[in-house]
């Protein structure tokens, strides 16, 4: 598990490596997380001033599936959730807490199988994803379902990842 917190700008992302599955079948897995994050949270703009920090969690499917069962009331691994901090009043000076992108090995590595895709690829989507939800960005309508998918492609563009919602376009990871 990696505790060491990665600066970049005014926002400190905290990378904990819970599985090491990760690390076994990618091992640039945290260096390629970390880029993603700092990819999203520069072309995703950012909700509030001041400094920021937030947590990701390279994890498996028992901790995404409990997490999931607490707190969305589904009985099921999934392959990544956000869950942000919340809004408040800080002590002057303090960051704002963004909050947390939880993956799932297992449930992440075989979606990539399944859609032919290299897992550094499906790992770089889903961080983007991941991190927009904590900035505000949602698909709960088709408007902002477009909205949402047009920024994760133009992101992961910057990353050298083909556009995830077009099966033509391959990853080369």
């Amino acid at each position: 598990m990696s505790g060491d917190p990665d600066q970049g700008d005014d926002i400190a992302i905290e990378l904990a490596e819970a599985s090491p599955r990760w690390r076994e079948a990618l091992p640039q897995a945290g260096a390629q997380a970390l880029a993603a994050a700092r990819a999203a949270l520069a072309g995703g703009g950012r909700a509030f001033d001041g400094p920021g920090e937030l947590s990701l969690v390279l994890g498996d499917d028992a901790l995404v599936h409990g997490l999931n069962r607490a707190w969305r009331g589904k009985d099921a691994p999934t392959n990544v959730l956000s869950f942000g901090a919340g809004e408040g009043p800080l002590p002057p000076g303090a960051p704002r807490l963004l909050g947390d992108v939880e993956l799932a090995f297992e449930t992440v590595a075989a979606e990539a199988a399944a859609q032919g895709k290299p897992l550094s690829c499906h790992l770089a989507h889903l961080v983007v994803h991941g991190v927009l939800h904590l900035l505000g960005f949602d698909h709960e309508s088709a408007a902002e379902a477009e909205r949402m998918e047009a920024l994760e492609t133009r992101i992961l563009a910057g990353l050298g990842v083909p556009d995830p919602y077009r099966l033509d376009e391959a990853c080369h990871g």
